[in-house]
């Protein structure tokens, strides 16, 4: 009988000591990296106070802007923040603003660095990087809020009421505001009086409208209940925010 016959089968698949020692490195390897990949995604944010609920945050926004309004504002610690926000962010709310130079939300709202994620474009309308940008900061940042916030006296909607009433194209790329703000504009054009107050109400409201059913993130955001969005109208005057139904 030939020296293969008296082999043990068996022998040719028992694991070598040395297979075994590299099965069992690769599972701690493996384990070792889930356990670190949890860590990641289970440590505290860099801002614990940020993780609030939708109608929290608006709270929070409100009373920073009555603080701001009576001239009460924090002492924040800017110094301090910048070490736990150096790697990473959760805003409590993010905010579409108009590019005005009388208009910073970070002041308005009495708010420290990492705390409020804010877009502006002149007249305060959802472009498609606007909306994109939202879209990040509700689904990677987990922002809870968005608030689009008007302002009295807005030039870029008084430019556009000019422009559609005279017929007459802005210069430049400008046309392009007036197209963003443009259907509130028209909207109000014939009810008279306060035109320009009124579109920009409009705008807000349009806009609100627009981000809360923008598909896919913003618009199933806010059908879970894990987002909201709300507008409001600043005023120069006194730096108080109304908000709009």
């Amino acid at each position: 009988m030939c020296e293969k016959c008296h082999e043990n089968p068996f022998d040719r698949v028992r694991p070598s000591r040395r297979n075994l020692l590299l099965v069992a490195a690769s599972l701690l390897s493996v384990t070792a990296a889930g356990a670190e990949e949890a860590k990641e995604q289970t440590k505290a944010p860099p801002k614990p106070q940020n993780v609030l609920s939708p109608d929290a945050a608006l709270e929070r926004l409100l009373k920073g802007n009555s603080r701001y309004v009576d001239g009460l504002s924090l002492r924040h610690d800017f110094k301090h923040e910048r070490e736990a926000l150096a790697g990473g962010q959760n805003p409590f709310a993010a905010i579409l603003s108009c590019a005005d130079s009388r208009i910073a939300p970070e002041y308005a709202f009495d708010s420290g660095r990492g705390d409020l994620f804010v877009c502006r474009v002149a007249g305060n309308f959802a472009t498609d990087e606007v909306i994109a940008s939202l879209e990040y900061a509700v689904a990677v940042l987990g922002a809870p809020l968005i608030l689009v916030l008007g302002h009295e006296s807005c030039g870029a909607v008084d430019a556009a009421i000019k422009s559609l009433k005279d017929d007459k194209p802005l210069p430049g790329h400008m046309p392009s505001l007036v197209a963003g703000v443009g259907g509130a504009v028209k909207a109000v054009l014939q009810q008279g009086g306060d035109t320009l107050g009124k579109a920009t109400r409009q705008n807000v409201i349009d806009n609100v409208g627009k981000l809360s059913a923008a598909t896919p993130i913003l618009g199933a955001a806010v059908e879970q209940r894990k987002l909201r969005v709300v507008g409001g109208v600043y005023g120069l005057k006194d730096g108080r925010v109304e908000m709009l139904t």
